[in-house]
């Protein structure tokens, strides 16, 4: 067991790979399942205990697409600080990394202010774009304000996990989350049950389990002895370092934000359905996320494995790491998603009682987890494209493959059928389409990629601008 302040950095560049991955994916799962359990479990406790019960589930749930919405910006802007620590660490240098380190805490911080002051600006207009049901409006306003003042603990847990993931670290913010996790619930039925506050007590119980979680990784990274270690008196912004990760996290943040708008837009149109369509559907989107959790999981090992074996130059061993997370993503979504199909009438009944809600939960559960593995093809090869330091490309596919595509469903399809289910038929749709588009650019590219790092690699070890070349770090078998 490492003592504290010990790091747990994972080999990545040398031995097998299935059980690195595994172990990497496992406990990055687990803890992005326990934080949608934040919202879960507000929606359960509101679904049960409120005393409107349908508009509170309903203001919890409609405010998941905006919150995504707000946030998804900078949180793909710590993929991208997971890529270039990740790369420098691959290149064994450990000033570069530590330097990007605080040059990405720096961001998190600001950031996060920055979503503060947006998502209190915001609330009212965005959700009145998205015509919420009147009834519905004034709690979800009051959740969203409340959730937004929590976003500065936010960031820094999500840039802070996603520094950890540099060197393998999976495990340390899955105890933050278990601890957060556990605090978020007691807080809901402190909160609803004895003080009767609602949907204020459970935006109020998010917010501060967020922020023990933030404590809890700060203090880990504070306490770290490998080159990822962080000390407050040297945050700031390094201008080239700030470059290198915008370039792979904006468009990555940016295709997370436009999709994030197409589901603002399927949320505006799912509202049109009425109170118990949108409390279902909300009941419903936890299964996915949990479900989608596991898969993003493996993304998260491909973008880490790949960035930190191609900075090293071992290609042959990031192919490897592609199949292996394809695989098993793959195989993870196929047993969840038909786990919550076969059982939908029990996993339903967890956060409803309302049979008109429950009967929405269900259709939607059954439409869209159907074929959800399919979600893995461009999920998987778009993290693979980020890894090598491609990110716009994964991104712009996505965005026509899916966005797009999602609003010509909504504005085209929906106003010829304007069924539930014909608006629901789009994410399995579009699945399909992206993931052909992206999957095919990912087996383009790729070689590409490697005889042009292969060649710079050799150029400046040559020059000695870098400490290490290709040849010394990898094997013949791995060479080009």
């Amino acid at each position: 067991m490492p003592k504290m302040g010990q790091s747990r950095k994972m080999d990545m560049l040398s031995g097998p790979l299935a059980g690195k991955i595994i172990a990497f994916a496992l406990p990055l799962a687990a803890s992005s399942i326990l934080q949608q359990l934040f919202n879960a479990v507000d929606v359960a406790v509101v679904g049960h205990f409120a005393a409107n019960q349908a508009q509170a589930t309903a203001a919890v749930g409609c405010n998941g697409p905006v919150i995504n919405l707000i946030v998804n910006l900078f949180v793909g802007v710590s993929v991208g600080a997971n890529v270039v620590v990740s790369g420098f660490i691959g290149h064994q240098d450990r000033e570069g990394a530590n330097r990007a380190v605080h040059s990405a805490m720096a961001i998190a911080l600001a950031s996060g202010f920055l979503l503060l002051f947006i998502g209190l600006a915001v609330s009212r207009p965005i959700l009145e774009l998205m015509d919420t049901p009147e009834d519905v409006l004034p709690y979800a306003v009051e959740y969203l304000r409340i959730y937004s003042i929590g976003m500065p603990v936010i960031m820094v847990y999500n840039f802070g996990s996603a520094i950890l993931r540099c060197i393998g670290d999976t495990r340390r913010p899955l105890y933050c989350l278990t601890l957060s996790g556990v605090i978020n619930a007691i807080l809901n039925i402190i909160m609803v049950v004895v003080f009767h506050l609602d949907v204020a007590g459970v935006a109020i119980a998010t917010v501060a389990s967020n922020a023990v979680s933030a404590g809890l990784v700060w203090h880990f990274l504070t306490h770290e002895e490998s080159e990822i270690r962080l000390d407050a008196r040297k945050l700031r912004i390094d201008t080239g370092d700030m470059k290198r990760i915008m370039a792979i996290g904006l468009p990555a943040g940016l295709q997370s934000m436009v999709f994030s708008v197409s589901n603002v837009i399927i949320q505006s149109v799912l509202n049109g359905f009425g109170t118990n369509a949108v409390a279902g559907s909300a009941v419903a989107l936890n299964y996915e996320n949990f479900t989608y959790f596991v898969v993003s999981a493996f993304c998260q090992a491909v973008v880490t494995f790949t960035s930190q074996n191609f900075g090293a130059g071992q290609y042959r061993r990031c192919n490897r790491i592609f199949r292996l997370s394809m695989l098993f993503a793959v195989i993870s979504a196929i047993i969840m998603s038909w786990a919550f199909i076969l059982g939908r009438g029990f996993f339903t009944s967890v956060f409803t009682d309302d049979p008109e809600v429950g009967r929405y939960a269900r259709l939607r559960i059954c439409i869209v987890l159907g074929l959800y593995f399919v979600l893995c093809s461009y999920e998987i090869s778009g993290s693979a494209l980020r890894g090598l330091g491609h990110s716009l490309t994964p991104a712009v596919l996505t965005v026509f493959g899916t966005c797009v595509f999602r609003l010509f469903w909504v504005w085209v399809v929906c106003r010829i059928w304007p069924r539930f289910d014909v608006l629901l038929a789009v994410y399995p749709i579009s699945w399909v389409i992206t993931g052909t588009a992206v999957l095919s650019a990912y087996f383009i590219m790729r070689d590409k990629a490697y005889r042009m790092h292969h060649a710079l690699s050799t150029q400046l070890w040559g020059r000695g601008l870098v400490k290490t070349g290709v040849s010394d770090i990898i094997g013949p078998e791995e060479r080009l």
